[in-house]
């Protein structure tokens, strides 16, 4: 979740990188950290200021395929879904009925999700 957190939208053509530098790996592999973040985007708990930015500017990178991430996000981005595809399904459900309730963009990332599964 924190890889794509960096996702302060701002008037350039890519969300700011003022977050890019997170530990991505340590937020995944800690269930607490992790809770914290899908609680944010769920709307079921306190966001911090990464975890805001990250529920404000999902929905646009969902809809326009993260054209405005930088590389790092999207590094990040792709290192979560892996994570959550494969180890944490539970919680990949819950975001998708969320952000996705009409499994547009699961459809539309079919490929790419089918590739990460089994590699974690």
């Amino acid at each position: 979740m924190a890889c794509v957190a960096v996702t302060w939208a701002r008037p350039e053509s890519t969300y700011t990188d003022k977050w890019d530098n997170i530990n991505v790996d340590e937020i995944l592999e800690s269930n607490r950290l992790l809770k914290g973040y899908v609680d944010c985007l769920l709307g079921k708990g306190r966001c911090t200021p990464d975890g805001k930015a990250l529920k404000e500017a999902l929905p646009d990178a969902l809809e326009h395929e993260c054209v405005k991430c930088t590389g790092k996000q999207k590094s990040g981005a792709d290192k979560v879904i892996r994570h959550l595809v494969n180890k944490r399904p539970d919680l990949w459900k819950e975001l998708a009925v969320k952000y996705d309730p009409d499994n547009i963009y699961q459809a539309r990332y079919k490929d790419k999700i089918d590739a990460v599964k089994g590699s974690a």
